[in-house]
């Protein structure tokens, strides 16, 4: 019984023959488990976001000089984003504290 406990809670020291032999077993472990046991484990991802709006980008208001020009808008993003079928959403201005325009919000799809 007194060996059933020491195993269970591992009382052994680094220096003796157990501690060793815990070594071994471990790096027999991962180096001749079958690689076949850890595939098909995984869950397989969506192709499509479910969500309308997948990504906000925030772009400073140095890169954009309209916020109503969709099309220069557009090409930033798609520069940024490195998605060329990007287009953009709702555009939100963030302001300061003392309301100066220091960026935007853009969603894009």
């Amino acid at each position: 019984m007194d060996a059933i406990k020491k195993i269970f809670l591992w009382t052994y020291e680094r220096n003796t023959w157990q501690w060793d032999m815990l070594c071994a077993l471990i790096l027999v472990f991962i180096f001749l488990t079958p690689k076949s046991w850890f595939t098909g484990s995984e869950r397989q991802r969506t192709a499509l976001h479910q969500s309308p709006v997948p990504a906000t980008v925030f772009v400073g208001a140095e890169v954009i000089d309209n916020q109503k020009d969709t099309s220069g808008l557009r090409s930033q993003i798609r520069a940024l984003s490195g998605r060329q079928n990007a287009e953009v959403g709702e555009v939100r201005k963030v302001l300061d504290k003392d309301g100066r325009t220091i960026g935007y919000q853009v969603d894009i799809r």
